[in-house]
């Protein structure tokens, strides 16, 4: 039992000298590649064995002929050892490259496609995390383009909507300024509405600043829908006069919602507008509020004639406006992406489909907590 001990402590101290000098060469090490890790590795195992293979047979537990067969064992073992480091290394490293080449195309905008062949556990799931972030990277690719598309065209709408009245305002002032204006009072008429027009877009231009900045503020209050919408139908009964529309708020359930009164006027506001502006003359909008498992709905109908289905998923986009006949450009086209802006701001959703000679906006609503 005592010579046992003793072989076990000769053999860990022979190891652990061993041992010692390769953590050192690791360390020293640690930059360079796989490869050379490996075989330090591999290296240390083997010698650990042999150091601790002649500590015995200094201690006098081996004889000559038992540490000459000993050492002939584990100088085969290195030969082995090392060229199995060597290879599993520049396995690994091959593969890690391919990665490092496939992983590029992030930083050229393209889409990542991982390496065919077979690699270790660890670097199959670095490839489907990066593969999922490429996923993810291609979609906010196509939401920027998208957004940058849209800035442009409201860009190049607000600059056409801004320079007409600017135009028709010189023009009229400028006459007002020489006295040749034949009737002063219908041009201080005409330049008072288009200074409300003018008013009206730079307002819209800044709630939906705020809207994108998440810097809209809501005083949510417990209202009945049936008054907000009576409100609304009020608001734009003259409207629908003035284009020979009928409104009609037949089905309107008085369903309580926690919401922002303001904005929310401001979105059945936008939403009838819309629809009596697209809607042509003898036509009828009618607006409906019901429950639903999902919450509250709002629905508004027009009989603008449909929209083209390619344009739908547009349809609440900053600045798009309806290029088809039956739905004429109106406005500058904020109008919808108000109304997205402040319903999803309130947890809800605004949608778009098309009906039988027409198209229905709905806006889900949260229910309010009984």
């Amino acid at each position: 039992m005592r010579d046992t001990l003793l072989i076990a402590l000769f053999a860990f101290l022979g190891a652990a000298a061993a041992g010692l000098l390769g953590a050192g060469a690791l360390w020293l090490l640690r930059r360079r590649s796989l490869t050379v890790s490996l075989t330090v590795v591999a290296a240390v195992a083997v010698t650990a064995m042999l150091a601790g293979t002649l500590a015995v047979a200094q201690a006098m537990f081996l004889s000559g002929h038992d540490l000459s067969v000993v050492t002939t064992v584990v100088a085969m073992a290195a030969v082995v050892s090392l060229a199995t480091a060597l290879i599993l290394g520049r396995w690994v490293v091959a593969r890690s490259r391919e990665l490092a080449v496939a992983a590029r195309s992030f930083g050229d905008g393209g889409d990542f496609s991982a390496p065919h062949g077979p690699a270790t556990a660890e670097l199959e799931a670095l490839s489907r995390e990066l593969a999922a972030t490429s996923a993810r990277l291609a979609e906010s690719r196509n939401r920027e383009r998208a957004l940058e598309t849209s800035r442009r065209e409201l860009v190049a709408w607000i600059s056409h909507d801004l320079r007409t009245p600017l135009a028709g305002l010189r023009a009229m002032s400028e006459a007002l300024e020489d006295g040749v204006a034949t009737d002063p009072d219908r041009y201080l008429k005409q330049i008072r509405t288009e200074v409300e027009r003018l008013n009206g877009m730079v307002g819209d231009l800044f709630e939906l600043s705020r809207i994108h900045a998440g810097a809209l503020p809501l005083s949510l209050t417990r209202i009945s829908l049936y008054d907000l919408i009576g409100d609304a139908l009020a608001g734009a009964d003259p409207l629908a006069r003035e284009h020979g529309v009928r409104l009609v708020g037949d089905h309107v359930a008085a369903v309580p919602v926690e919401v922002d009164g303001k904005e929310m006027s401001r979105v059945l506001g936008n939403l009838l507008i819309n629809a009596i502006r697209r809607t042509p003359a003898d036509g009828t909008v009618a607006i409906a509020a019901e429950r639903s498992p999902e919450g509250v709905v709002v629905s508004v109908t027009d009989g603008c004639g449909g929209i083209p289905e390619a344009d739908l998923p547009r349809v609440f986009d900053t600045g798009w406006r309806g290029t088809d006949a039956r739905t004429p450009p109106a406005g500058a086209g904020l109008g919808l992406a108000i109304v997205r802006g402040i319903v999803e701001a309130h947890d809800g959703r605004a949608t778009v489909h098309n009906i039988p000679g027409g198209c229905r906006f709905e806006v889900v609503l949260p229910a309010a907590a009984s």
